[in-house]
């Protein structure tokens, strides 16, 4: 796997502000909304999101600092080694054999069953439900627990039995000499595969797995404030693990689709306002609509395109925390084009009066056609 800092482009004592910057920027850049015709966008997508998920916790990257890896983003094969049959297909599914990616690897101890693997999938909310909060089920192609030997791996009516080769502690010790005294040294049983058990019956179901392929729903409880590209991480609901092994997590990355007026920055929202310039020019209180319901705003007299207003309180809700950031409307003066002629004859007066120069009035199509007219006939006398 890349370098963590590498994918998010940031150096190894880079701020935690620095790091949520550039995911966000990343992101953005590489969502696959944004690249309909790029192939690998979602890949770096779920790459970044994978990345952030560790260097934004302090914890994970102090793991990540020391030892190059943090827990749940270790990438050995997370369905299990030596396994045949069903496992080369949940290989095939789970991409197992080395785990090219973050969430492909399953943690394995020094004995007992192996744990799981990692899930990813995408759930799209609209934005009102990023900004409030909301529930939404995913659906994942997963590892589940065989119904016919409950996750035992064994022919239902025999059991597994203890591994002759390791005692049943699932690894072996061994001892060997060097110039400093003796040496012990620990790796998981190879006749076991660090399970402790072996089974003599394997169940038909699953060829001796313990779980099977299969679809699961489970229903996501989305917080308030969550943004575009966002990773919610569902502890337990990953793969389940060979032979008993513990599962996973499924880590949820979210879509938020974009709204009609709101433009979001930060936890602010933005909206630009049309107005008309004798509004701009002589104010106006306006019916203004928010994501909290309706709210006069007054405009005062004289007011420039491009001035904004700041409604306190009135935008998305700090993720994991109080208060929520501020609704900004920005003023855009709109210029009429379409003006009839009292409408320009008033604007005409007005500039007359404030001494400012402006085109003539246009002659019409009627007239030019007559003048025209009238020029070729004088020529042909």
């Amino acid at each position: 796997m890349a370098d963590l800092y590498e994918i998010l482009e940031v150096s190894r004592d880079a701020s935690a502000d620095d790091i949520k910057r550039s995911y966000r920027r990343l992101a953005r850049e590489c969502h696959p909304d944004a690249n309909p015709d790029d192939a690998g966008a979602e890949a770096r997508f779920k790459e970044l999101a994978a990345a952030y998920e560790v260097l934004s916790d302090p914890e994970k990257r102090g793991r990540y600092d020391q030892f190059g890896s943090a827990d749940g983003f270790d990438l050995g094969d997370p369905f299990g080694s030596g396994a045949s049959g069903l496992g080369d297909l949940f290989d095939a599914f789970f991409g197992g054999g080395g785990g090219a990616g973050p969430f492909g690897g399953a943690r394995r101890g020094p004995s007992g069953p192996q744990r799981g693997s990692d899930l990813e999938a995408v759930a799209s909310i609209a934005f009102t439900d990023a900004v409030f909060g909301t529930q939404t089920d995913v659906t994942v192609r997963t590892a589940t627990t065989c119904e016919d030997c409950s996750g035992t791996g064994a022919e239902p009516g025999t059991s597994p039995v203890t591994c002759s080769e390791c005692g049943g502690v699932g690894e072996v010790r061994m001892v060997r000499q060097s110039v400093l005294g003796q040496i012990v040294t620990a790796a998981p049983c190879r006749a076991c595969s660090g399970t402790g058990q072996r089974i003599e019956s394997p169940c038909r179901t699953c060829e001796g797995e313990g779980r099977t392929i299969g679809e699961r729903t489970y229903t996501v409880d989305v917080p308030r404030g969550v943004d575009d590209g966002s990773t919610l991480r569902l502890t337990g609901r990953g793969a389940v693990g060979p032979r008993g092994g513990p599962p996973g997590d499924l880590y949820v990355h979210l879509r938020v689709a974009p709204h009609e007026r709101f433009e979001r920055e930060g936890d602010d929202l933005v909206e630009r306002l049309p107005i008309g310039i004798a509004q701009a020019a002589l104010g106006v209180k306006l019916p203004l609509e928010t994501l909290d319901g309706w709210e006069d705003l007054v405009v005062p007299k004289g007011t420039q395109g491009g001035y904004s207003f700041r409604l306190k309180g009135r935008g998305v809700p700090h993720l994991g925390g109080r208060g929520r950031g501020d609704l900004i409307v920005v003023v855009d003066v709109e210029t009429p084009e379409d003006l009839d002629d009292d409408e320009a004859e008033l604007l005409r007066r007005f500039a007359e009066m404030r001494g400012e120069d402006v085109a003539p009035p246009d002659e019409g199509f009627f007239s030019k056609v007559k003048s025209a007219f009238q020029g070729s006939a004088g020529h042909q006398h």
